[in-house]
């Protein structure tokens, strides 16, 4: 890809989050379900009409092949939001404080995904055997997804909460949006440099992200082996996923089938990476394959209830 097209993306997305977090959200507030869906719709327009561009400049399989990745990358993006729901419950983040932690946490995981995704493109570019080795661990973490049992995360055994607590000091206080204050933790103490619950929550953000990037960032090379495509697709399912987050907070957990339509979408994957020099799929299959089985799973959750539950008589 020209080196323009790589400078023009990363300019357009630093303009927009100067312009979410230095005009639209400047002030700290709860998100509303009105807002999010506005911030939601335009974060996918901007995506759709990305892909229209790359439909123009690349060709239509490159087009499929960045909706593709952008499904898939949304898709994985929801196993996020349990966390974030689960951590910002955990510490009581107030909801005016919450945007802000994933405004930061987003633009971590966009310089961490960005070096993970680079380091993926030159391991394939040089060692192309790893595809396989991509594609059998996808089809494990999709059985382990679906089979493995609920995995309970405790945000307290998190060893990167634990290294932020022993290295520096720590106030239980929280002081408006701030990461960092200067206070004496003890009456007549020293006043020195403190973090703020905000940044213990900051950190855990940031580090469970990695943790699903792991999943995230091989399925999406399974999709396509196209640099640009894999970063571009990746940081628009990331932009989404605060106001994803705010739409979807109060009734993630009724998507109780949605797991399950997740792991078969990897298991795919990963199958389809195992079979691309044998019996190619084509994208258009890909395409809609994950996004009927995704679109199935989330009816299939509102129609049959949890079990324990019967159906809610109207």
């Amino acid at each position: 890809m020209p080196t323009s097209w790589w400078i023009g993306f990363n300019a357009l997305v630093l303009f927009l989050l100067a312009l979410d977090l230095g005009i639209f959200n400047r002030k700290p507030h709860a998100v509303s379900v009105k807002e999010a869906l506005g911030w939601s719709a335009v974060w996918i327009t901007l995506a759709v009409g990305f892909g229209l561009w790359i439909g123009q400049a690349m060709g239509r399989q490159a087009m499929l092949e960045f909706y593709a990745g952008y499904l898939v990358e949304q898709a994985l993006s929801v196993d996020n939001l349990f966390v974030f729901i689960l951590v910002f419950g955990y510490f009581r983040i107030p909801q005016e404080l919450q945007h802000r932690v994933l405004f930061w946490g987003i633009l971590g995981a966009l310089l961490m995904r960005g070096a993970m995704i680079g380091a993926g493109a030159v391991l394939l570019a040089k060692f192309h055997w790893i595809i396989y080795l991509f594609g059998a661990f996808l089809i494990y973490t999709g059985f382990k997804m679906a089979f493995g049992g609920e995995n309970e995360i405790e945000p307290e055994q998190n060893p990167v909460i634990r290294l932020v607590r022993r290295f520096m000091p720590l106030t239980t206080k929280f002081h408006g949006d701030k990461f960092f204050v200067r206070e004496a933790l003890e009456p007549g103490g020293v006043v020195k440099l403190v973090a703020t619950p905000l940044f213990v929550v900051l950190a855990l953000v940031e580090t469970t992200d990695v943790v699903f990037a792991v999943d995230s960032i091989p399925a999406i090379f399974g999709v396509t082996r196209n640099p640009f495509l894999v970063y571009t697709s990746n940081v628009f399912a990331i932009l989404g996923l605060r106001s994803m987050y705010f739409v979807l907070a109060n009734i993630i957990g009724k998507f109780h089938l949605l797991k399950y339509g997740l792991s078969i979408v990897l298991a795919f994957v990963g199958a389809k990476m195992l079979l691309s020099e044998i019996q190619p799929i084509s994208i258009g299959v890909s395409l809609g394959l994950v996004a009927g089985v995704l679109i199935g799973s989330v009816v299939l959750s509102l129609l049959i209830p949890p079990k324990g539950e019967t159906p809610t008589e109207h």
